[in-house]
Protein backbone atom coordinates (compact mmCIF):
# COMPACT_ATOMS: atom_id res chain seq x y z
CA UNK A 1 0.00 0.00 0.00
CA UNK A 2 1.05 3.36 -0.50
CA UNK A 3 2.01 6.38 1.92
CA UNK A 4 -0.26 9.21 2.03
CA UNK A 5 1.30 12.35 0.15
CA UNK A 6 -1.41 14.19 2.55
CA UNK A 7 -3.43 13.18 5.79
CA UNK A 8 -6.64 15.16 7.11
CA UNK A 9 -6.55 16.05 10.36
CA UNK A 10 -9.21 14.59 12.57
CA UNK A 11 -12.80 14.96 10.33
CA UNK A 12 -16.24 14.66 11.51
CA UNK A 13 -18.98 12.68 9.44
CA UNK A 14 -22.56 13.37 8.46
CA UNK A 15 -25.00 13.90 6.00
CA UNK A 16 -25.36 16.37 3.18
CA UNK A 17 -28.60 18.12 3.59
CA UNK A 18 -28.02 20.54 0.84
CA UNK A 19 -26.01 22.81 -0.91
CA UNK A 20 -26.46 26.10 -1.66
CA UNK A 21 -25.34 30.11 -3.21
CA UNK A 22 -22.25 28.12 -4.21
CA UNK A 23 -20.42 28.95 -1.07
CA UNK A 24 -22.83 26.91 1.47
CA UNK A 25 -23.83 23.39 2.27
CA UNK A 26 -26.34 22.44 5.39
CA UNK A 27 -25.17 18.85 6.94
CA UNK A 28 -26.37 17.32 9.63
CA UNK A 29 -23.35 15.58 11.60
CA UNK A 30 -23.48 11.73 13.00
CA UNK A 31 -24.08 13.69 16.33
CA UNK A 32 -27.54 14.95 15.47
CA UNK A 33 -26.09 18.47 15.10
CA UNK A 34 -26.99 20.72 11.83
CA UNK A 35 -24.03 22.65 10.91
CA UNK A 36 -23.52 25.35 8.03
CA UNK A 37 -19.91 24.04 6.38
CA UNK A 38 -18.25 26.57 3.74
CA UNK A 39 -17.84 25.12 0.45
CA UNK A 40 -14.57 25.65 -1.45
CA UNK A 41 -16.11 24.16 -4.79
CA UNK A 42 -18.07 27.38 -6.34
CA UNK A 43 -18.58 25.09 -9.78
CA UNK A 44 -21.51 23.12 -10.05
CA UNK A 45 -20.16 20.26 -8.80
CA UNK A 46 -21.73 17.82 -11.14
CA UNK A 47 -22.58 14.43 -9.98
CA UNK A 48 -21.06 14.79 -6.34
CA UNK A 49 -23.28 17.20 -3.96
CA UNK A 50 -26.08 15.04 -4.16
CA UNK A 51 -28.53 15.56 -0.90
CA UNK A 52 -28.31 12.80 1.34
CA UNK A 53 -25.03 11.81 0.56
CA UNK A 54 -22.14 10.85 3.16
CA UNK A 55 -20.33 13.74 3.60
CA UNK A 56 -17.06 14.65 5.91
CA UNK A 57 -15.91 17.89 7.45
CA UNK A 58 -13.11 19.87 9.23
CA UNK A 59 -13.90 21.72 12.44
CA UNK A 60 -11.63 24.83 13.03
CA UNK A 61 -11.37 26.91 15.64
CA UNK A 62 -10.03 30.34 14.30
CA UNK A 63 -12.67 33.00 15.83
CA UNK A 64 -12.02 34.94 12.68
CA UNK A 65 -13.27 32.63 10.45
CA UNK A 66 -17.15 33.21 9.74
CA UNK A 67 -17.99 29.51 9.31
CA UNK A 68 -16.37 26.80 11.76
CA UNK A 69 -16.52 23.64 9.26
CA UNK A 70 -15.10 23.32 6.07
CA UNK A 71 -16.42 20.28 3.53
CA UNK A 72 -13.48 18.13 2.42
CA UNK A 73 -15.40 14.91 1.11
CA UNK A 74 -18.37 12.92 -0.53
CA UNK A 75 -18.75 9.64 -0.83
CA UNK A 76 -20.31 8.69 -4.46
CA UNK A 77 -21.34 5.49 -5.74
CA UNK A 78 -21.08 5.73 -9.56
CA UNK A 79 -18.69 2.17 -9.80
CA UNK A 80 -18.71 1.27 -6.31
CA UNK A 81 -18.66 3.37 -2.92
CA UNK A 82 -15.84 6.12 -3.46
CA UNK A 83 -14.58 9.64 -1.69
CA UNK A 84 -14.37 11.97 -3.56
CA UNK A 85 -12.35 15.13 -2.61
CA UNK A 86 -14.21 18.78 -2.64
CA UNK A 87 -12.16 21.63 -0.99
CA UNK A 88 -10.64 22.96 -3.95
CA UNK A 89 -7.52 24.35 -2.07
CA UNK A 90 -6.48 20.87 -0.88
CA UNK A 91 -4.76 19.49 -4.58
CA UNK A 92 -2.15 22.32 -5.01
CA UNK A 93 -1.27 21.56 -1.55
CA UNK A 94 -0.71 18.00 -2.07
CA UNK A 95 0.95 18.51 -5.38
CA UNK A 96 3.04 20.59 -3.68
CA UNK A 97 4.20 17.68 -1.24
CA UNK A 98 3.94 15.04 -3.87
CA UNK A 99 6.71 17.64 -5.88
CA UNK A 100 8.97 17.56 -2.97
CA UNK A 101 9.30 13.78 -3.30
CA UNK A 102 9.61 13.62 -6.97
CA UNK A 103 6.51 11.12 -6.85
CA UNK A 104 6.27 12.01 -10.73
CA UNK A 105 9.06 10.74 -12.68
CA UNK A 106 7.59 12.13 -16.03
CA UNK A 107 8.90 15.41 -14.99
CA UNK A 108 12.61 14.45 -14.64
CA UNK A 109 15.05 16.20 -12.74
CA UNK A 110 14.66 19.70 -11.01
CA UNK A 111 16.20 21.44 -8.10
CA UNK A 112 13.51 24.03 -7.48
CA UNK A 113 9.78 24.24 -6.64
CA UNK A 114 8.29 27.66 -7.24
CA UNK A 115 4.87 28.30 -6.06
CA UNK A 116 2.40 30.87 -7.88
CA UNK A 117 5.05 32.69 -10.27
CA UNK A 118 3.78 35.33 -12.28
CA UNK A 119 4.14 34.52 -16.16
CA UNK A 120 2.11 35.10 -19.35
CA UNK A 121 2.77 38.09 -22.02
CA UNK A 122 0.64 40.52 -20.00
CA UNK A 123 2.34 39.28 -16.62
CA UNK A 124 -0.93 38.82 -15.33
CA UNK A 125 -1.18 35.13 -14.83
CA UNK A 126 0.67 33.27 -12.25
CA UNK A 127 1.43 29.41 -12.73
CA UNK A 128 0.70 27.36 -10.25
CA UNK A 129 4.40 25.80 -10.19
CA UNK A 130 7.66 26.41 -11.84
CA UNK A 131 10.21 23.97 -11.39
CA UNK A 132 13.67 24.97 -12.41
CA UNK A 133 17.08 23.43 -12.15
CA UNK A 134 20.97 23.56 -13.66
CA UNK A 135 20.90 21.99 -17.15
CA UNK A 136 17.06 21.67 -18.04
CA UNK A 137 14.16 23.58 -19.61
CA UNK A 138 11.96 25.73 -16.91
CA UNK A 139 8.93 23.62 -16.53
CA UNK A 140 5.39 25.55 -16.14
CA UNK A 141 3.27 23.08 -14.51
CA UNK A 142 -0.62 24.19 -14.33
CA UNK A 143 -2.85 22.36 -11.79
CA UNK A 144 -6.61 21.58 -12.40
CA UNK A 145 -8.85 19.52 -9.73
CA UNK A 146 -10.73 16.84 -11.37
CA UNK A 147 -14.58 15.44 -9.59
CA UNK A 148 -16.73 14.88 -12.84
CA UNK A 149 -16.91 11.21 -13.85
CA UNK A 150 -18.78 9.12 -16.48
CA UNK A 151 -18.26 5.85 -15.75
CA UNK A 152 -14.47 5.38 -15.22
CA UNK A 153 -14.01 8.34 -17.12
CA UNK A 154 -12.72 11.51 -15.39
CA UNK A 155 -13.76 15.05 -16.88
CA UNK A 156 -12.58 18.18 -16.74
CA UNK A 157 -13.88 20.68 -16.85
CA UNK A 158 -17.51 20.36 -15.83
CA UNK A 159 -19.16 24.02 -17.06
CA UNK A 160 -17.28 26.33 -19.36
CA UNK A 161 -14.05 28.17 -17.54
CA UNK A 162 -12.65 30.59 -19.59
CA UNK A 163 -9.99 30.72 -16.75
CA UNK A 164 -9.06 27.49 -17.54
CA UNK A 165 -8.71 28.19 -21.47
CA UNK A 166 -6.82 31.45 -20.65
CA UNK A 167 -4.63 29.14 -19.02
CA UNK A 168 -4.11 26.75 -21.83
CA UNK A 169 -3.09 29.30 -24.10
CA UNK A 170 -0.82 30.74 -22.22
CA UNK A 171 0.88 27.59 -21.88
CA UNK A 172 0.51 27.28 -25.47
CA UNK A 173 2.55 30.41 -26.00
CA UNK A 174 5.42 28.78 -23.23
CA UNK A 175 5.63 25.61 -25.16
CA UNK A 176 5.68 28.09 -28.86
CA UNK A 177 8.76 30.04 -26.86
CA UNK A 178 10.86 26.95 -26.23
CA UNK A 179 9.64 26.16 -23.32
CA UNK A 180 8.23 23.19 -21.25
CA UNK A 181 4.62 23.14 -20.37
CA UNK A 182 2.43 20.50 -18.43
CA UNK A 183 -1.23 20.21 -17.49
CA UNK A 184 -1.47 18.21 -14.17
CA UNK A 185 -5.54 17.32 -13.78
CA UNK A 186 -5.82 16.28 -10.09
CA UNK A 187 -8.01 13.29 -10.38
CA UNK A 188 -9.50 14.07 -7.08
CA UNK A 189 -11.28 10.21 -6.60
CA UNK A 190 -9.84 6.72 -7.10
CA UNK A 191 -12.48 4.77 -9.15
CA UNK A 192 -11.13 6.54 -12.66
CA UNK A 193 -8.86 4.77 -14.70
CA UNK A 194 -9.17 7.37 -17.90
CA UNK A 195 -9.07 11.09 -18.16
CA UNK A 196 -10.88 12.78 -20.66
CA UNK A 197 -11.70 16.90 -21.56
CA UNK A 198 -15.52 17.33 -20.68
CA UNK A 199 -16.51 18.74 -24.06
CA UNK A 200 -20.38 18.33 -23.33
CA UNK A 201 -19.19 20.89 -20.39
CA UNK A 202 -16.64 23.16 -22.56
CA UNK A 203 -16.40 22.44 -26.01
CA UNK A 204 -13.73 25.41 -26.26
CA UNK A 205 -11.87 23.96 -23.50
CA UNK A 206 -11.90 20.33 -25.57
CA UNK A 207 -10.72 21.63 -28.57
CA UNK A 208 -7.93 24.44 -27.36
CA UNK A 209 -6.57 21.24 -24.81
CA UNK A 210 -6.23 18.73 -27.61
CA UNK A 211 -4.57 21.38 -30.16
CA UNK A 212 -2.15 22.22 -27.28
CA UNK A 213 -1.02 18.60 -26.65
CA UNK A 214 -0.36 18.56 -30.44
CA UNK A 215 1.91 21.95 -30.44
CA UNK A 216 3.86 19.67 -27.35
CA UNK A 217 1.77 20.67 -24.19
CA UNK A 218 2.16 17.48 -21.69
CA UNK A 219 -0.81 15.80 -20.18
CA UNK A 220 -0.19 14.72 -16.80
CA UNK A 221 -4.01 12.94 -15.38
CA UNK A 222 -2.78 11.72 -12.02
CA UNK A 223 -5.11 9.66 -10.09
CA UNK A 224 -5.23 10.37 -6.33
CA UNK A 225 -7.07 8.11 -3.85
CA UNK A 226 -8.87 10.11 -1.07
CA UNK A 227 -10.22 9.01 2.06
CA UNK A 228 -11.10 9.95 5.90
CA UNK A 229 -7.17 9.71 6.51
CA UNK A 230 -5.84 11.24 4.11
CA UNK A 231 -4.78 11.10 -0.04
CA UNK A 232 -2.50 8.91 -1.81
CA UNK A 233 -1.07 8.56 -5.10
CA UNK A 234 -2.45 5.60 -7.21
CA UNK A 235 -0.33 6.59 -10.86
CA UNK A 236 -1.51 7.84 -14.11
CA UNK A 237 -4.66 7.78 -15.70
CA UNK A 238 -5.12 6.76 -19.58
CA UNK A 239 -5.21 10.00 -21.84
CA UNK A 240 -8.15 9.86 -24.36
CA UNK A 241 -8.44 12.59 -26.47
Amino acid sequence: MKDFVYKYPPLLSGILVRRYKRFFCDIELDTGEKITAHCANTGPMLGVCAPGSRVWVSHHSDPKRKLAYSWQLVEVRDNEPTWVGIHTGLPNRVVELALAQYLFPELGEYERIQAEVVYGQDKKSRVDFLLTGSGICDIYLEVKNTTWANGRVALFPDTVTERGQKHLRELMEVVRGGGRAIALFFINRGDCAEFAPGDIADPVYGKLLRDAIALGLEVLPCRFEVSPVGVRYLGLASLRV
